[in-house]
């Protein structure tokens, strides 16, 4: 187990290499200078050259990745063009508000589309299975913007009763799960980006029960005695990593995938600061969120792959 916990996480080395590469690239493929919201309309060519200098774009693109990455290793993802603050600063704190919401979207979605998967399962061709399928349908068909605007214009504009933006009442950027006043403002964001999860493991929990339950041996267990519910435990747990690993998936999902529901509801985490940094043209700031958010997802997928192997006896990995 530890041996193999050891390769995963060597073999993430090649990966976010990979990936580092990729951010960097996709950054200088997009129009237009980085610094020209730096420079004067009217600044000579020497302090062009000089802020050039300042910010290291004045060096061939090979030479800034390297350089770069050099200090990303070490923690430094550079200054951002737009705030002068440390890019790493930046991004963390937006990542912290990120995982509140992914969080909350995480408990409901996965709750619910756990249950409702086994009700579907243990009941299927019956109407339950029938009303589990078409939300699950649903869940995956809705585009979660549209729903946000949806949900802005019901909670909000129509009933009043739930703030459309913004983290707190007066432009807070940290948040309280004690504070009422703050966890309202959560809620439109929580809901919206929860349905397509919803769904996704709902359909999966679902499909993989009602095969555990089609087996033989769920067959000899009932011969043996064993009441229903027994009989459904069984078969949900030798389902579970096939659920944990989707589950996984859709929670990095969540984290990295969050840009246009966060823009929706001006929620001040990753996706929000990604969309900003694309606006102004602030490279640094970019480079690094993307890089977090890769590097972030990398890891849950390890820690998934970990899991399943641990709560599945039929996998071994030594």
């Amino acid at each position: 187990m530890w041996s193999y916990a050891v390769r995963r996480i060597l073999l993430a080395i090649p990966i976010a290499l990979g990936v580092s590469v990729i951010c960097f690239a996709l950054v200088y493929l997009a129009p237009g200078d980085p610094l020209q919201s730096l420079i004067p309309p009217d600044a000579r060519p020497e302090d062009i050259a000089q802020i050039r200098r300042l910010y290291g774009f004045d060096k061939p693109v090979p030479v800034q990745y390297f350089l770069w990455l050099t200090r990303a290793v070490s923690g430094d993802l550079g200054m951002s063009l737009q705030t002068g603050r440390p890019v790493l600063l930046e991004v963390m704190n937006a990542l912290s508000n990120t995982i509140v919401i992914s969080s909350g979207a995480v408990l409901i979605a996965f709750t619910l589309a756990f249950g409702m998967g086994i009700l579907a399962a243990y009941h299927i061709g019956r109407p339950a299975d029938r009303a589990v399928t078409a939300a699950a349908v649903v869940g995956v068909s809705i585009p979660n913007y549209w729903l946000g605007i949806v949900l802005v214009i019901i909670f909000a504009v129509k009933l009043g009763v739930l703030p459309a933006t913004g983290m707190g009442s007066k432009g807070s950027t940290s948040f309280s799960l004690f504070d009422w006043e703050q966890v309202k403002y959560a809620i439109l964001p929580v809901l919206t980006m929860a349905l397509v999860p919803l769904g996704i493991i709902m359909r999966t929990t679902r499909s993989a029960v009602a095969d555990i339950l089609s087996q033989d041996f769920v067959e000899i267990l009932r011969a043996k005695g064993l009441g229903p519910v027994a009989v459904l435990r069984h078969a949900v747990r030798n389902a579970l990593p096939q659920v944990l690993t989707v589950m996984g998936l859709q929670f990095g999902y969540l984290v990295g995938g969050s840009i246009l529901v966060e823009t929706i509801f001006t929620w001040p985490g990753t996706g929000f600061l990604m969309s900003k940094a694309i606006l102004t043209r602030d490279v640094p700031l970019l480079q690094g969120a993307i890089l977090v958010l890769a590097m972030t997802f990398v890891f849950i997928n390890l820690v998934v792959d970990l899991v399943q192997t641990a709560v599945d006896p039929r996998i071994k990995r030594a």
